[in-house]
Formats: structure tokens, sequence, C-alpha cells
């Protein structure tokens, strides 16, 4: 299992880092047993920027029709339409290990590894998320299988030291999804903007606790490449590394082919 992203395998925003950057983009918020207790966190300082260059577009138009198609079935919660999406035969389910029953159709597994029939409707917005997601890159390990979202070009070296810098780990990392994020004094899009983030990686702080108005927008405490803190738009923060839906094209156009990552077994 690659996490963690996109999608429902963790417990709360802030319990890790890539908790609260998966969960944001879903929408979906729980709250651990007990309570909210961050964990402790490295001591805050300066650090090197390390540039990140955002996936690109995978534009293909039969791509883009899918993904409405995709959107359009998570808006109705249709199951059956969302199972015309989905191969019926040979459908894998990675975490450590291919989880796929090969004698269940594919819609069954997917609903299985997203949750889909969870009573909050946290399956249906994991659909919703993948439709929303223009990003895919094909599999090294298996060619004609694209998986979204891409990730990002990122110096191997450059991060390793930046870890080392910080007493940091990888999942403590996301970025932005644009250029110019405004970093706001406060967890609220009405506060005072105190800096701008550039395209580089930035620190996500393990006390990202999800709002008290359950409506209202996440926003993520990190810090800067200065030194400073501050609070971003969540939705505009991506996470390194994540739950992934891939894809397959046959004559029909796309379809979903496979799940890495998905719902603790």
């Amino acid at each position: 299992m690659r996490h963690r992203s996109i999608t429902a395998v963790f417990a709360v925003a802030a319990v890790t880092i890539m908790t609260s950057l998966s969960f944001a983009q879903q929408g979906q918020l729980p709250m651990p047993p007990g309570g909210y207790h961050p964990p402790p966190a490295a001591p805050i300082k300066p650090y090197q920027p390390v540039a990140v260059t955002p996936p690109a577009p995978f534009n293909d138009p039969a791509f883009v029709a899918l993904r409405k198609q995709l959107a359009d079935a998570a808006a109705h919660k249709d199951r059956a339409a969302l199972a015309k999406l989905v191969v019926a035969q040979n459908f894998f389910w990675i975490q450590d290990k291919n989880l796929a029953d090969p004698h269940k159709p594919g819609i069954d597994i997917l609903a299985k590894a997203i949750a889909l029939d969870a009573k909050d409707g946290s399956g249906w917005d994991t659909v919703t998320s993948y439709a929303n997601e223009p990003s895919a890159a094909e599999m090294q390990q298996q060619k004609g299988v694209f998986c979204a979202p891409a990730d990002p070009v990122i110096d191997p070296a450059a991060f390793e030291a930046l870890g080392k810098a910080t007493g940091t780990d990888p999942s403590e990392w996301g970025y932005p999804t644009r250029d110019g994020l405004d970093v706001h004094a406060g967890p609220g899009p009405n506060t005072p903007v105190t800096e701008k983030l550039g395209l580089n990686l930035v620190r996500v702080l393990p006390d990202s606790a999800p709002p008290s108005d359950p409506n209202a927008p996440l926003f993520l405490h990190v810090a800067t490449p200065s030194g400073k803190t501050g609070f971003v738009d969540a939705q505009s923060l991506s996470p390194l590394g994540g739950d992934q839906m891939c894809y397959v094209k046959d004559a029909g156009g796309w379809k979903i082919a496979g799940y890495l990552g998905g719902a603790a077994q």
C-alpha cells in the first residue's frame, strides 16, 4: 500500500500529515475516538525550498469523457452506471499484494476498495474526487495502464536532504497546485494573507485540526520555507503519494482497471 489519498484509508485530518491532505480532497474528516490529539512535531525552522513541478493534465479526449461519466455516476450515486465504466474481469486492487478476488466482477472489488457503500457517502465522494482529477500517468510496471493522480516531479536527492535537515518524514510534505498560493494568518479565507507560496514543497504541521464547522473549508497549518507558520486552503495543497485509480483503454474507450491503496483490510 502506497500510504496513507486520495481517499479513505486515514483516520483523521491531522493524526498524520497525509491524513489531512487526503481527506481534504474528499471533504471527509472523521474524528478518532477520544478526540483529536496531534502527534509531536519536529522543530519549526527555515528550510531550503525544493522545487516541484505539478503533474500535467492528461488530455486524451476519451479520458476526459470518462471523467465526465464518472462525475455523472457519482452525482446520482448510480452504481449501475459506474459498473459500466469498470472492467468486468482482471480488476486489480493492490495494497501490499493484490487483494482482488478473481471470481468477482470489477465493480464489486472497486466498491470494497473505496467503501462505495459507506453510509456517509464517502465512497461516492472518492469517485467524485477522481472525476475531478485531470492528471494520469502510465505505470512503469505495466504498460498501457494509467493511474491518477500522477506524481509531481521532484529532485529526489534534494528531497532527501530536506528531510534530514528538518528532521521530518516524507509524509509531512505536500505541494501547492498553483504558484502564488496565499498563506493566511488564521484558518480561514477572511484572515490576513501573510505570504505566498511558490511551486515548492511545503511542510504541513500535525496540528491541522478539522474546522469546528463541518461546512467550513479546511485550512492546513503549514511551515513555509521562511520558517514562519500560517494556514492554506487544503483544496490547493496536494499530498505526495497516495491512493490511485488506474485505467486501461480499449476499443470502447477508457475503463477503470484497478486501484492502488484503498480501505484497510
